[in-house]
């Protein structure tokens, strides 16, 4: 073997000074500048022709240099790139090329997200490769620039920083209710904090409803805008950064997106609420306000062990009595039919609920003189009736069983009623369009709730003042609509919330907000009420 041919492998042994081992070591990301001459130095003079020099001292040209502050005089560099318009953080926070959720950053130029900020990971190369620089970490709420790394520091960029997660002061959170505040938008758009649209994706109304509903819930919303939630599960944390940007006075745009929380709850639900298929919001709230009590540390056994069952959770008193069925040839019972007799022994019980069901009386079978169709009306204290403690209520699935219903004080601070209006068989689900008819303030619960001195003295009334009510509506879908058939009837969802600042009411649907007067809230079909006890002491309503 030649000494030349000896000097080349064993200057491909030591792998010091060829080429290859310098590409290596650019790609281990060692972003030291190499001068010329040092370059020219640690090869040793070796006659290559100078194609290798050239390829190297272009790579490393292009290789910048990772710096722990910004150059001075240039705090400000790239930050007029930013692009408040396009960004939007209600999105599920994923790396839109690794899809990981693990330290993703927002581009604040196109509003992508990207996973990391090191020299191997997709924000630097998004950087190198669209020439925008600014990112801000979506957990740690830092901005900062890249390729170079630093961070910045620039009070400008608070803004974003409170859209992407905003945070409330108490006294702040104790104004919500008593002052009437006025937001305005990016494109000047007047908005009112805490009453915004809400984006449909595609057949997530039900759970629209629900959430703005609840974020009136003054307790639970100020629980969810003031708590630290950064260790909680993560469909805690994910209601409380929603609820709180429902409530942001500080918006780039008058609506919200569930996105985020939709997908937290289609994991944990195993897709039984999704945003592609419709479901009932009473079963979503029945599973979501369970799911959220045991996030929040709740025990299954322990009555009243979370803020969603202090909140909501009441006692019902039930008195079961079995109906009775004599033998054969009874003289008082020749028949041999069940009867139910009053002398029966009593089986009494209490029960904990989170919301109660009200039963509307059958719909009109047949039309009426001018052929039209008749929408009854009922009014709510007759279909509260079941709670009275002497309407005997027979039950389907124990036919052998008739029970009587009360309600036990201390009643609870809101009050939530599901107006039952759609039944299932075998053949078809059906539909009761009555009407109910109510006072949205002073609803007196006192006539349904059993005697206790101790709680609350005799004859004195518990008044309930509605703050949320759920409307159903029946559209016939439009023949342009191809995965329905013509004139199939389906079912869209509003809500009707009161704004206690003003003590207006507003309905929201999707990304409609508007305002109605309280005379007409009745004339929709309920579907869920919730109810707030006024405060105060006994004797004056407070219950």
């Amino acid at each position: 073997m030649s000494k030349r041919h000896a000097s080349e492998a064993l200057e491909e042994l030591s792998g010091r000074d060829s080429p290859a081992s310098k590409r290596s070591r650019f790609d281990d990301y060692t972003l030291t500048p190499v001068s010329a001459q040092e370059n020219d130095e640690k090869k040793g003079g070796a006659d290559n022709g100078g194609a290798d020099d050239y390829s190297d001292d272009e790579v490393e040209e292009k290789a910048p240099i990772r710096q722990s502050a910004p150059t001075e005089g240039y705090d400000d560099l790239y930050l007029d790139t930013i692009h408040r318009n396009v960004l939007d953080f209600d999105f599920e926070k994923l790396c839109s090329v690794s899809l990981s959720n693990i330290n993703v950053y927002a581009c604040l130029v196109c509003g992508k997200y990207y996973q990391g900020r090191g020299p191997k990971s997709h924000a630097y190369f998004h950087a190198l490769d669209e020439d925008h620089h600014v990112f801000i970490n979506m957990g740690t709420q830092k901005v900062y620039v890249l390729p170079e790394g630093y961070e910045v520091l620039s009070k400008s960029l608070d803004d974003i920083k409170y859209v992407s997660d905003p945070r409330y002061t108490r006294q702040e959170v104790a104004e919500l209710d008593r002052k009437q505040r006025t937001s305005w938008t990016l494109a000047g758009k007047e908005y009112t904090p805490g009453f915004v649209g809400m984006n449909n994706i595609k057949e997530n109304d039900y759970l629209n409803v629900i959430v703005q509903a609840l974020s009136h819930v003054a307790p639970l919303r100020n629980y969810l805008l003031l708590d630290d939630f950064s260790s909680a599960p993560e469909l805690v944390k994910r209601t409380s950064i929603l609820f709180r940007k429902i409530w942001n006075p500080r918006a780039f745009k008058s609506h919200v997106s569930p996105h985020e929380l939709l997908q937290e709850i289609s994991l944990r639900s195993n897709k039984r609420f999704t945003l592609t298929a419709q479901s009932d919001p009473v079963e979503f709230l029945s599973w979501f306000l369970n799911n959220l009590h045991l996030g929040l540390g709740g025990s299954k056994t322990k009555p009243h062990s979370s803020a969603i069952q202090r909140i909501f959770q009441g006692k019902l008193k039930v008195e079961s009595q079995a109906i009775t069925t004599a033998r054969a040839g009874h003289a008082t019972n020749p028949n041999h039919r069940p009867y139910f007799s009053e002398t029966a022994s009593t089986q009494t019980t209490i029960a904990r609920f989170l919301l109660l069901t009200l039963d509307l009386p059958p719909a009109p079978l047949f039309q009426d003189e001018q052929e039209r169709n008749i929408i009854p009306q009922v009014p709510l204290t007759t279909i509260l009736s079941k709670y009275n403690g002497l309407t005997a209520q027979d039950q389907p699935s124990a036919p052998a069983v008739r029970r009587r219903y009360r309600l036990v004080h201390p009643l609870p601070p809101f009050l939530m009623l599901h107006i039952k209006r759609f039944s299932h068989n075998k053949f078809v689900s059906e539909r009761n369009p009555t009407i109910v008819t109510f006072d949205p303030r002073g609803l007196d619960l006192a006539p349904y709730a059993e005697p206790d001195p101790a709680h609350h003295p005799p004859g004195e009334p518990v008044w309930y003042d509605l703050v949320a009510n759920v409307v159903h509506e029946a559209v016939r879908a439009r023949e342009d609509v191809a995965d329905s058939a013509v004139g199939e009837e389906r079912k869209t969802w509003k809500v009707q919330v009161r704004d206690k600042a003003t003590d207006e009411w507003v309905v929201a649907q999707d990304l409609f907000v508007d305002g109605i007067r309280s005379e007409l809230l009745y004339l929709g079909e309920s579907y869920l009420q919730i109810w707030e006890r006024r405060r105060g002491p006994p004797g004056r309503g407070g219950g």
